[in-house]
């Protein structure tokens, strides 16, 4: 797992970057995290963590531009049930099955990709075998159009009467 990246949070609601000496805003910060980032976020006075509270802030400004990143129902349940019933949900349930999610679809992203690149291999294959046999090529060609073995066209095997 990569080090952490902390950030301080000021009451201006400035956020300073302190592995990179600078000034950052939500938009990095979510890129960051985007990339795989890891990063723990302090209020500068208080030292208290409000990682999540930042977090949130970054999904209420997609959902903003977005217009839908959370249902409406599942909003509800945030504000009807609050803490109590959604907070271990989501730290015991949802976060484990997003990431067997994320997993399975590495995974079957991969395994197509294998497939696809079996089947151009096998193509590739079949066209440098059929280079072989060019010689008896004629014999294989049922076409209306293909030579009769005695290298005339076929349309000229007609029997007139």
């Amino acid at each position: 797992m990569a080090d952490k990246i902390l950030i301080k949070k000021y009451a201006n609601r400035r956020l300073y970057d302190t592995g990179k000496s600078a000034y950052i805003t939500l938009d990095d910060i979510s890129h960051m995290i985007k990339q795989g980032q890891h990063m723990e976020i302090i209020d500068a006075k208080t030292k208290e963590d409000v990682t999540a509270f930042v977090l949130t802030q970054i999904i209420l400004e997609e959902a903003k531009n977005n217009k839908n990143v959370l249902p409406v129902p599942l909003l509800l349940l945030f504000i009807q049930y609050g803490e109590n019933v959604l907070s271990e949900f989501f730290e015991k349930h949802l976060y484990q099955t997003i990431q067997n999610y994320l997993s399975y679809k590495t995974f079957a992203d991969d395994q197509f990709k294998k497939w696809l690149d079996m089947g151009m291999d096998a193509s590739n294959l079949a066209k440098g075998s059929m280079t072989e046999f060019a010689p008896f090529k004629p014999f294989f060609d049922f076409s209306p159009y293909a030579k009769n073995r005695k290298g005339k066209p076929a349309s000229s095997n007609k029997t007139k009467k």
